[in-house]
């Protein structure tokens, strides 16, 4: 049976004794009912994974002591998906849980030409990541960016491989069909309801951005990520 497996924020590499936040301790105490002598997983999102025992059980500060602890490398690959805000916040919130569990290495909140909706809860959907990191057995938190403007996230961009994917007529390439750098930086813009306008997409393509189709179907902007990131990862 897999150990319960909780995220620390700060991990510097060499402590031995931990105390939990008070949400964690609560968690592992109150819901889980652990004792002290049991055993449980963490990670800081940045490699570490930390193989720890109970040492005081108590409900608002739980402690444990490092037992064994393992580094795992970054991979060498980052995949980043830069995708319009939805005026649906659950089902951007679905796209982040899906991105993470697929294990992209960056999300970049868009805020394009039709982008409905502006609001952003940083921390509620952090929270969705951390989750979707622990949900997965992942110990490499994915970045979730600040929202940033179209043309100003098009001209910082600093990947080996852009693409673009939109829905408006004109030479297109299938991104299954690209050649990817397994030891590069790919990343991808996804438009929102509605799709980039044409100016957009002429912003993009001036800055190297290679335009691409999904498949045959036109999709849901939360449904595209999720395939892009699938594709870039394959």
């Amino acid at each position: 049976m897999k150990l319960p497996f909780f995220y620390i924020s700060q991990y510097d590499g060499t402590q031995k004794e931990i105390v939990l936040d008070e949400d964690t301790s609560k968690h592992v105490v109150q819901v889980l009912r652990m004792k002290s002598g049991e055993q449980l997983n963490l990670t800081d999102g940045k490699g570490h994974l930390l193989t720890c025992a109970i040492t005081d059980d108590n409900k608002k500060h739980c402690a444990v002591e490092v037992k064994e602890k393992k580094c795992k490398e970054q991979p060498a690959r980052k995949v980043s998906i830069a995708i319009s805000l939805l005026k649906n916040t659950n089902r951007f919130e679905w796209f982040l849980e899906k991105a993470t569990e697929i294990g992209v290495s960056e999300i970049i909140p868009l805020i394009c030409e039709r982008t409905e909706k502006e609001k952003f809860r940083y921390e509620r959907l952090q929270g969705i990541v951390i989750s979707a990191m622990l949900q997965s057995q992942q110990v490499w938190l994915p970045v979730l960016q600040d929202p940033v403007e179209f043309s100003k996230a098009v001209l910082q961009s600093t990947a080996t491989q852009k693409f673009i994917a939109h829905c408006e007529e004109g030479k297109k390439q299938e991104l299954a069909h690209q050649e990817l750098n397994q030891s590069a930086h790919q990343l991808i813009y996804i438009g929102p309801e509605g799709d980039f306008t044409k100016e957009e997409i002429a912003i993009a393509l001036q800055n190297n951005f290679i335009p691409v189709a999904l498949g045959e179907t036109r999709l849901r902007t939360e449904t595209a990520g999720v395939v892009a990131a699938v594709i870039l990862l394959r």
